[in-house]
């Protein structure tokens, strides 16, 4: 399964050390996702991390970013429904917040996120909006395949629950930043490689 990580919704003390560090322990895709960041600000952040890792950035607001610095793609949401006029990003990639809107929208896409599966460890209060059978019932129509990606309080823990699914990928942002600044970061986040990888 891909590990993708969203960032943490504002800055955080040295989190461009944290974004190389998880693209180290094998991260596939980081989504830089800061909904009242400028666009300088966003600039600065990608241009602290190496640009090896660029490559593997998909931006959720200020689209001229994938241009400017060779990003991965674009991620359409609320605030940014269309792909950018002008150029071609790599890859394209779309938030659904029901499955329905998973069937309707993949197939034009490179993959989704669907949120929230889980009870989210971010933000407080936020419930998963999916019961097991809806989630088991989409997998075995064939809706949740290896292009839809799990977002919403996943964690170590849950990742065979998202393998039963057949979810292509497991996104994560409070379970992993929850962690930077602290012993054994490192160590879990190799942990969910490894996860991913079984």
């Amino acid at each position: 399964m891909k590990f993708l990580v969203f960032t943490s919704p504002s800055f955080i003390p040295d989190e461009a050390f944290y974004i190389r560090r998880l693209f180290e322990l094998g991260l596939d895709v980081l989504h830089l996702r800061k909904p009242g960041a400028s666009a300088e600000e966003c600039a600065r952040l990608v241009e602290e991390v190496p640009e090896v890792w660029r490559g593997r950035i998909v931006v959720h607001d200020h689209f001229r970013l994938c241009r400017d610095y060779g990003l991965m793609g674009v991620h359409l949401n609320r605030r940014n429904p269309a792909p950018p006029t002008g150029f071609s990003p790599g890859s394209v990639s779309a938030s659904c917040h029901s499955v329905a809107e998973v069937a309707r929208r993949k197939s034009g896409l490179n993959y989704v996120t669907l949120s929230p599966v889980f009870d989210s460890i971010s933000k407080q209060g936020y419930r998963a909006a999916f019961p097991a059978e809806e989630l088991e019932r989409a997998a075995a129509a064939g809706v949740i395949d290896g292009r839809v990606v799990a977002l919403g309080g996943v964690s170590l823990g849950n990742i065979p629950r998202l393998r039963e699914w057949h979810f292509g990928g497991a996104a994560m942002l409070g379970g992993v930043w929850s962690r930077a600044g602290k012993p054994g970061f490192d160590d879990y986040v190799s942990a969910l490689r490894r996860a991913l990888d079984d």
